[in-house]
C-alpha cells in the first residue's frame, strides 16, 4: 500500500472516530494520536523520504490537505460537545421563575437610635453642632473641669467604673463641654452644641434606671444668655417630640457644674387644662441649669461677659415618654417582637 493510499485510509478512519465520539476527552484522544510527535499521520509522513522528487510535492500537499480538514473536524467537534454539555448544565440549573420569591428581614435603627437622631435633627435645625465625646475619659474633663475636685462630696453622687486612677468610663457627656469651651472661637458667635453619646455608672438596673444609658448634653455660651432662653430651648425641642400635650415643669436642684440648678420632668400621661394637678404622672428626664462661673473661669472665659446654659437629657427617658414604655430595660434585651414594633418610626 503506498503512501497515498495510507492517508487516504487513515483520513476515512479518524472522521469515523471523530464522529463517533461522545465526549470531549476521546476527540483529544483522536488529536494526539493523530498530529503528535507519535502520531499515525507523523508516522506516514516520515515515509516521504523514499519517494521520488515528482512525488514529493504531490504527497504532502494531500498530506496537508488531510491534517487541515482533519483538524477542522476536531475543532467541530469540540464545539458541538461543548455546546451539548452546557445545555445539559443549563437544563438542571433553570430557575422556576413561577415559584414564590425569598424574602429577606431588613434591619432598621435601633428606636434608641431613632430618637437621637430626631433630637440631632431638631438641633441642627436650631443651629447647634453635634460633637461626640469620648466613652473613656479623663477625671480632669469628667469631673474637676465640672467644678467636681477630687474631694468634692457630690463625687457619691455619682458612682463611677474607674480604669485608672485618672482615666474612667464617663458618668456624664458633660466632659464635652469643656472640650467645647476650649476649641471654641467667641469672636465667630455664641457657642451652641450637643454631645450624644452613652453613660456609664454603677447602677442597679430597674425600671427606670440602668448602669448603661444614652445621654445628650447640651451648651450655649454667649453675651447675655438667661434662664428663658433655656426654657425655651427645652420648651420647643419637648413640643416637636411630644406634642403639646405633655406638659413640663421646672424643679429646683443642686448640680456642681450649674447655678441656678434645675430638673425636668415631663408627664407621662397625656394632659390638657382640666386635668388636675394629682392626676399627672410626672417622669424625670433631664437636668439643667445656668454655667456655672468657676467652669467659665476654668475655660477661660470671662464670666463677667459670657453667660451661658447647659442641660443633660436622657433620650431613653424621651423614647419612654414618646412610644408609652413602661420599662427602660425593654432597649436593652434584644427582644425582635420589641424591636419590630418601631422598624418605621421615623423612616
Amino acid at each position: 500500500m503506498d503512501i497515498k493510499e495510507k492517508l487516504d485510509e487513515l483520513n476515512k478512519k479518524i472522521s469515523a472516530e471523530i464522529d463517533h465520539s461522545t465526549n470531549i476527552d476521546l476527540v483529544e484522544n483522536i488529536r494526539v494520536h493523530l498530529l503528535g510527535k507519535k502520531g499515525e499521520l507523523t508516522k506516514i509522513l516520515k515515509g516521504l523520504k523514499d519517494l521520488t522528487p515528482s512525488e514529493k510535492p504531490v504527497v504532502g500537499q494531500l498530506a496537508n490537505q488531510i491534517r487541515t480538514q482533519l483538524e477542522a473536524e476536531i475543532a467541530d467537534k469540540k464545539n458541538s460537545l461543548e455546546e451539548l454539555k452546557l445545555n445539559a448544565k443549563l437544563a438542571t440549573e433553570k430557575i422556576d421563575v413561577t415559584l414564590p420569591g425569598r424574602s429577606f428581614q431588613i434591619g432598621t435603627k435601633h428606636v434608641l437610635q431613632q430618637i437621637q437622631d430626631q433630637i440631632e435633627d431638631h438641633f441642627l435645625s436650631q443651629g447647634f453642632q453635634v460633637m461626640y465625646g469620648h466613652e473613656i475619659e479623663t477625671d480632669e474633663y469628667n469631673f474637676e473641669r465640672m467644678n467636681l475636685p477630687k474631694d468634692h462630696p457630690a463625687r457619691d453622687m455619682q458612682d463611677t467604673f474607674y480604669l485608672t486612677p485618672n482615666t474612667l468610663l464617663r458618668t456624664q457627656t458633660s466632659a464635652m463641654q469643656a472640650r467645647a469651651m476650649d476649641q471654641h472661637d467667641f469672636a465667630s458667635g455664641p457657642l451652641k452644641m450637643i454631645s450624644p453619646g452613652k453613660v456609664y455608672r454603677r447602677d442597679n438596673d430597674d425600671a427606670t434606671h440602668s448602669h448603661q444609658f444614652h445621654q445628650i448634653e447640651g451648651l450655649v455660651v454667649g453675651r447675655k444668655i438667661t434662664l428663658a432662653d433655656l426654657k425655651g430651648t427645652l420648651q420647643a425641642l419637648t413640643n416637636e417630640l411630644f406634642g403639646r400635650g405633655h406638659a413640663m415643669r421646672f424643679r429646683q436642684s443642686y448640680f456642681p457644674f450649674t447655678e441656678p440648678s434645675l430638673e425636668v420632668d415631663i408627664s407621662w400621661n397625656i394632659v390638657d387644662d382640666q386635668t388636675a394637678a394629682e392626676d399627672i404622672e410626672w417622669i424625670e428626664v433631664l437636668g439643667a441649669g445656668m454655667v456655672h462661673p468657676n467652669v467659665l473661669k476654668m475655660a477661660k472665659i470671662d464670666s463677667e461677659k459670657y453667660s451661658g446654659f447647659a442641660f443633660g437629657l436622657g433620650p431613653d427617658r424621651f423614647a419612654m415618654i414618646k412610644y408609652g414604655i413602661d420599662d427602660i430595660r425593654h432597649f436593652y434585651l434584644d427582644d425582635l417582637r420589641f424591636l419590630k414594633q418601631f422598624s418605621q418610626v421615623g423612616e
